[in-house]
């Protein structure tokens, strides 16, 4: 297996939120440089513990590199609640988290992602698109839909949590799920 490196992409340091400088997700953070981060060194904690599934070769070896694909997967998974409107019982269903650049709305229709995401939803993953931290949708794979690709805007996004909040939901999921 190749090992791949950021080389000239930094699109995680634009697309996604850095809570510790308050920095919100689709700006350019201070630290940017042409290449690499000024602070790289004593960078937070959610920066540190941040890395890109396109750079850890996660059954991604067919996708184009973010920079070029306008968009970033976030190795950590996290979930998404269906509530049942007639029952009212909660369902978490585990997300692929992708981050879309806003001046590529249609990033996440590209091929290559839709396959990555295919392969996930027959494990029962969907995805959650986020454009920033509130403004995101679901997209269930026909994998899981049994006919189509189907996006829901409707409910309520949270805030995108820090990679400490996420550790703590994805093994609360876990105790509750089994």
């Amino acid at each position: 297996m190749t090992k791949r490196e950021c080389s000239n992409c930094s699109l995680c340091c634009r697309l996604l939120p850095v809570k510790e400088f308050q920095k919100p997700a689709g700006v350019r953070c201070n630290h940017q440089r042409h290449v690499g981060c000024n602070i790289y060194a004593r960078r937070p904690m959610s920066c540190a513990l941040w890395s890109c599934r396109w750079l850890t070769n996660d059954d991604t070896a067919d996708m184009s590199r973010p920079d070029r694909a306008h968009y970033v997967l976030d190795p950590m998974p996290d979930f998404v609640t269906l509530v049942d409107n007639a029952t009212g019982k909660e369902t978490n269903i585990e997300v692929v988290q992708v981050w879309c650049d806003v001046r590529f709305p249609d990033a996440h229709k590209d091929p290559d992602l839709r396959a990555y995401l295919e392969r996930r939803g027959h494990e029962g993953k969907a995805a959650i698109i986020r454009y920033s931290e509130l403004h995101a949708f679901t997209l269930f794979p026909p994998s899981i839909t049994g006919d189509t690709w189907r996006e829901f805007h409707g409910g309520t996004v949270k805030p995108e949590r820090t990679p400490e909040e996420r550790f703590a939901g994805i093994a609360k999921a876990r105790m509750i799920g089994g």
